[in-house]
């Protein structure tokens, strides 16, 4: 029988996220119904609710980066269990389309369906409804609820013996910051590299620089509190602004830049692009990993540099990172202690503090507000 279930959800954009009470469906086949543990306070959120990124329906339940134990399973759906604990991806992974076929799973045809809310096989159905009308769900996930249910493109098993806090938080912001420095930027020791912005992208950003080898690690953030958090995960050096940053790296390479810098402003407008580019060397390159208003076109790049220095201009969507490998295997460094998580939740909220929470986040004043439920 469906259940009711309390969720965090807006009603237009630009709007704010409210708590409000709606209908469930069962899991159908190839689904399941999941009590969340753990939600993470992604920026993405704040885009919809801002209006940068448009979803295809109103109202439209938040959160695509939790965690929780199966409560239901579909019939006809083997390998899923009432009470295994999984992780939700945000991109969802068929496993059999063209880009999951070449190992790009993140690129996943179901991806398509992220906005609409609805269910990627069917988009005039939703699995959340509120008085009979749909409710949509970000991602096809919505983790900003008490239960929700899913389809398993969307959910990894992961082992009962790891904390669903910080399990949460590898359903994106973990892959997606650390992908765009091991995959996107491709960095190699004793590398020289900028990360603007040091959120729960950007810090992950230079956890995976560290862990790639790189030599000098150069945060930027106008925020003091970021600049001091950035030493915890790996950051060599910290500065207020990029042009301060690219001078710091040009003078450590004769002149030349960053080898790569990496992109994770909470809002991403075209003149941050310029600036990041200017501040890499011949051949170096640019890792796009924030957002901004999807909508928008241009950046102020001088073409005759993008050419004649050879330089790289890359996007990273989920850090090129492949959910079914990459969520576990993240998690596996989390128990070997090669990996930070704990550290980046600042703060805790409930969920009717998710308007509070992303306050909070505008401020400045965390790397991580995470969502916990009873």
């Amino acid at each position: 029988m469906p259940i009711t279930t309390k969720v965090s959800l807006v009603r237009r954009a630009p709007g704010t996220y409210e708590t409000a009470t709606v209908e469930l469906d069962d899991p159908r086949q190839g689904e399941v119904t999941v009590k969340l543990a753990a939600s993470g306070l992604c920026h993405s959120d704040d885009h919809v609710a801002t209006g940068d990124v448009p979803v295809a329906v109103y109202p439209y339940a938040g959160g695509h980066e939790g965690a929780g134990v199966i409560t239901a399973v579909g019939p006809d759906t083997p390998g899923y269990e009432v009470g295994d604990h999984v992780v939700f991806s945000f991109l969802p992974a068929c496993g059999h389309c063209e880009f999951c076929a070449q190992g790009l799973s993140n690129l996943c045809d179901l991806g398509a369906s992220l906005l609409t809310g609805a269910r990627a096989d069917d988009p005039t159905s939703f699995r959340m409804t509120e008085n009979g009308n749909p409710v949509g769900q970000q991602c096809g996930i919505s983790t900003f609820a008490e239960y929700t249910t899913a389809s398993v493109d969307s959910v990894v098993k992961i082992g009962k013996d790891i904390p669903l806090k910080a399990a949460a938080l590898v359903g994106c912001g973990v892959p997606t910051g650390w992908g765009s420095a091991v995959n996107s930027a491709n960095i190699k020791p004793g590398a020289t590299v900028i990360v603007m912005g040091i959120g729960g992208i950007g810090a992950n950003a230079l956890q995976g620089a560290a862990h790639a080898g790189a030599k000098t690690i150069i945060a930027v953030d106008p925020v003091q509190f970021k600049r001091d958090k950035a030493k915890v995960f790996g950051a060599t050096h910290a500065f207020a602004t990029i042009e301060e940053a690219a001078d710091f790296a040009r003078s450590l390479t004769n002149g030349q830049g960053a080898d790569a810098t990496i992109v994770t402003i909470g809002v991403v407008r075209g003149d941050h692009v310029g600036q990041a580019l200017a501040s890499i060397r011949k051949a170096g390159t640019v890792v796009l990993t924030g957002l901004g208003n999807i909508t928008e076109a241009g950046a102020p790049i001088a073409l005759g540099d993008l050419t004649l220095m050879q330089k790289r201009l890359q996007g990273s969507l989920f850090g090129e990172s492949n959910p079914r490998h990459d969520i576990p295997n993240l998690l596996r460094m989390y128990q070997a202690g090669q990996l930070k998580l704990d550290e980046l939740i600042t703060r805790e909220y409930t969920l009717d503090e998710v308007a509070q929470a992303y306050e909070d986040m505008h401020a400045g004043r965390n790397i991580r507000g995470l969502v916990v439920f009873d």
